[in-house]
């Protein structure tokens, strides 16, 4: 199984890896990988891997399938099993999308602080993020008063940590899931987000380590998805 770097350390730009198994010629398997698979909202990493004998491919989509994480590349029939690489990221992707996750959170934690609403979708991507929420009333004001008590956040520097619990110890943490009808993957230890003093969630995605970070959020939309659900349309910017 390959070994997710991304999990320990958000910042990691490059690594060194062995492809353990290649699928139609595009789809590669190594034993460790610093790229993000599309999963839980947030949107996949991209960037190059490369060969010591300069064989070099693009990896356009990461993707997590039966467990295993799979980077589809181009061009194809490039790269072998057993070829050692060095995996690059798209770092300016990258960082957008860890800003945005974090921007996420603190969104969804507020929003649960104030109304007791839980997310029921997200989609995020590096220019435009979105979130529903299991809310009955909710306009495009209300929503700009939620995203500037989480502006106020980011102006005071929080700083933003990870680590692993139990799952049991983990589970009793109140708010540790903010996904409604969603339950933690079954894993015997679970990977926690905290903004500290704000949240604190059980998340597999890449994030900033503070707060500051992020920048600012700005308010997009809201659209009216049905009843109890409602779609709130954001971006970020320094």
């Amino acid at each position: 199984m390959t070994t997710a770097l991304y999990l320990a350390d958000s910042y990691a730009k490059e690594c060194s890896a062995t492809v353990l198994s290649v699928k139609d010629g595009k789809f590669i398997v190594l034993d460790q990988t610093i790229f993000y698979p599309k999963s839980g909202g947030q949107a996949n990493d991209e960037g190059i891997m490369k060969t010591a004998d300069g064989r070099e491919v693009k990896v356009i989509f990461v993707g997590k399938f039966d467990v295993q994480i799979s980077h589809q590349v181009e061009p194809e029939n490039v790269l072998k099993e057993s070829d050692k690489v060095t995996c690059t990221i798209d770092w300016e992707r990258r960082y957008k999308l860890m800003r945005m996750h974090t921007a996420a959170h603190l969104l969804s934690a507020i929003m649960y602080a104030n109304s007791k609403v839980m997310i029921t979708g997200n989609e995020l991507q590096p220019d435009q993020s979105r979130m529903d929420f299991d809310f009955e009333k909710m306009d495009a004001e209300l929503m700009k008063q939620y995203i500037s008590k989480a502006n106020d956040a980011i102006k005071k520097n929080i700083p933003v940590k990870t680590c692993f619990l139990p799952r049991g110890e983990a589970l009793k943490i109140p708010g540790v899931v903010k996904l409604a009808n969603v339950l933690p993957p079954e894993e015997k230890e679970l990977r926690i987000v905290e903004i500290e003093g704000i949240d604190v969630q059980a998340d597999g995605g890449t994030h900033v380590n503070n707060l500051s970070e992020i920048g600012e959020i700005v308010f997009l939309k809201v659209e009216n998805k049905g009843k109890g659900r409602k779609r709130v349309y954001y971006t970020i910017k320094l």
